[in-house]
């Protein structure tokens, strides 16, 4: 316990102490986030804050973590470091999206292959057990691509990812303190440590961005804890903590990012654009335009969020497959709804004051 409670303050504080050095070096060599037809702020702010995030947490991980539990965690910092290099690279001088799916790719592989972090089994949905160990490999580097990819998509408005990510950070960090998994507890608490005060600067109006190194790095770890979740939850069957329905209430922890990126990946396939093609169709972007303000849609999703986490862990018992009908059904009613909220007229001056 004493090591977790010092995992947060180091990365806590060296975030906090971080984050001004990188707003002040920004301003003076110009490196900042322009606005441009994709995005949803109005004027220059710089988007370095994941080299803060990236620091905190690195540190507080080296720094807390019993040398005991380091054998796989190698690795995962490995990963760390090969997106926080790509992420700096696009945050200053834009790379292409398919350097970054490269990186993405080699990132997902360390982790499935030397640390051993992927999903073997789907307990039971659609009567499927064990996976086949190629399947296993494919699916699960299909999934962190995926969480880390839909992180990215909603860092769209302030403070809406790195709220999302605490969310997750503590539910899942907090049941792997409750089962003694330590190392991964650590991983979860510094991110949050270092989430924290970047959400300071990152409210509105927004002093900082995460940008890409930031964006990568919180959804390569929640893609992370929720493997990991999934995984060592089905050797604790007799376990108070045990959950039958892991994958999906992995699902409902991930809610907000998982379900909008499949949103926007078939409106976009339906529409006969590629699905990486950027837009303004998020789930963010349509609650800015029926009158919003930033800060009230990212408190607005969070306590969805919660709500959904809160309704998976109640009605575990349904199984993975019900669980994750109703929930997925469940998003799509209440984020449907919004397309019936008629549209503020004077969107440009709401959103100016973000």
């Amino acid at each position: 316990m004493f090591d977790i409670v010092l995992s947060f303050i180091t990365s806590f504080l060296l975030t906090y102490l971080a984050i001004p050095s990188i707003i002040q070096i920004s301003a003076k060599k110009a490196l900042f986030s322009e606005p441009d037809h994709r995005t949803s702020h109005f004027h220059q702010v710089p988007a370095l804050g994941g080299v803060a995030i990236f620091t905190g947490v690195l540190f507080s991980i080296i720094m807390w973590t019993p040398f005991k539990y380091f054998g796989d965690l190698q690795y995962i910092l490995c990963a760390f470091i090969i997106l926080f290099m790509i992420g700096v690279k696009d945050d200053i001088d834009p790379v292409s999206p398919g350097l970054k799916f490269i990186a993405q790719l080699i990132a997902a592989f360390i982790l499935v292959f030397k640390a051993q972090i992927r999903i073997t089994t789907l307990y039971s949905i659609f009567g499927v057990g064990d996976l086949p160990y190629w399947l296993s490999i494919v699916l699960s580097v299909a999934i962190i691509v995926f969480i880390i990819n839909s992180f990215n998509l909603i860092d769209g408005i302030n403070g809406l990812a790195g709220m999302i990510s605490i969310i997750s950070s503590f539910v899942f960090g907090f049941w792997f303190y409750l089962v003694g998994r330590m190392e991964l507890t650590v991983i979860a608490i510094s991110l949050i440590g270092a989430l924290l005060p970047f959400l300071k600067f990152n409210f509105s109006p927004a002093k900082l961005f995460m940008g890409d190194t930031g964006s990568l790095l919180i959804g390569l770890t929640a893609s992370i804890l929720a493997i990991q979740f999934v995984e060592y939850n089905k050797m604790l069957i007799d376990s108070e903590y045990y959950v039958s329905s892991a994958p999906a209430i992995a699902i409902a922890i991930l809610i907000i990012p998982v379900y909008d990126t499949i949103r926007v990946f078939f409106l976009r396939l339906i529409k006969g654009h590629s699905p990486f093609r950027a837009d303004k169709k998020h789930i963010h972007h349509l609650f800015l335009e029926v009158g919003f303000s930033h800060m009230q849609t990212t408190f607005v999703l969070s306590a969805i969020n919660i709500l959904f986490i809160i309704f998976a862990f109640k009605f575990n018992h349904l199984g993975s497959l019900i669980l994750f009908l109703i929930t997925f059904g469940m998003a799509l009613i209440i984020f449907g709804f919004l397309r019936f909220l008629p549209k503020k007229l004077h969107l440009d001056q709401t959103n100016a004051k973000n």
